[in-house]
């Protein structure tokens, strides 16, 4: 049972999701929350494997919220909601540690997938999305140096962190390197480990920060 939290200002939308969510035989609303504050301490009381969280709400904003439920110890993936997708706080939140975004005027198919895809520990990013962050940093001076925990890597796991980056999937990179599923799963998860990373979306932002992925590079997806 996949047990989701819904934090936004607005009751309609609120109660929209929750009437999707609970009619699915997987998934759980376990509360709700009207702001940032109150995300954070439902988060920390109900402890939900997802919160589907809004941008702009009032007292404290999505981003914080996020940024202070990604710092806990086993926290909850964070879906961000967003008006639309050129919202200015995209990159933010990314940073704050968001595992993925969806439009609030997605349909139902798109809410179910988009929660079960960040409970099963997968980053969403919309094309749209990740091509606003490559053109985000295209306008960007180059790092001057880069992590030093990137050079615990292994010449393949960089190999790897850089298809991660331009949004392939392990399916995909496993075809593009010829080896298998499982192999490709094993590099993700120790490329994680080694840079402390959440998910599949502060891969692309360190990729992206430490020059690792040059704009333009991109795979489609």
């Amino acid at each position: 049972m996949i047990r989701v939290l819904i934090a936004d200002d607005q009751e309609l939308v609120r109660t929209g999701f929750r009437v999707i969510l609970n009619a699915e035989p997987d998934i759980e609303v376990v509360g709700e929350a009207g702001d940032g504050r109150e995300a954070i301490e439902a988060a920390a009381a109900l402890r939900p494997d997802v919160v589907l969280m809004d941008i702009r709400m009032p007292n404290l904003d999505g981003i914080e919220a996020t940024r202070r439920i990604a710092a806990a110890p086993g926290s909850p993936r964070v879906l961000i909601l967003t008006t639309f997708d050129l919202d200015e706080y995209v990159y933010e939140a990314l940073r704050a540690g968001a595992s993925g975004f969806l439009l609030k005027d997605a349909g139902a198919d798109e809410l179910l997938r988009a929660v079960r895809v960040i409970a099963g520990g997968e980053a969403l990013l919309a094309p749209s999305i990740t091509r606003r962050l490559i053109e985000d940093y295209a306008h960007r001076p180059p790092p001057r140096e880069r992590p030093a925990a990137l050079a615990e890597l292994t010449p393949r796991e960089l190999e790897v962190l850089r298809l991660v980056a331009r949004g392939l999937s392990n399916a995909d990179i496993a075809g593009q390197l010829v080896v298998g599923d499982a192999t490709v799963k094993t590099h993700v998860a120790r490329i994680f480990a080694k840079l402390d990373l959440h998910d599949r979306a502060q891969a692309v932002v360190l990729a992206y920060e430490s020059g690792l992925v040059q704009p333009g590079a991109a795979a489609s997806t």
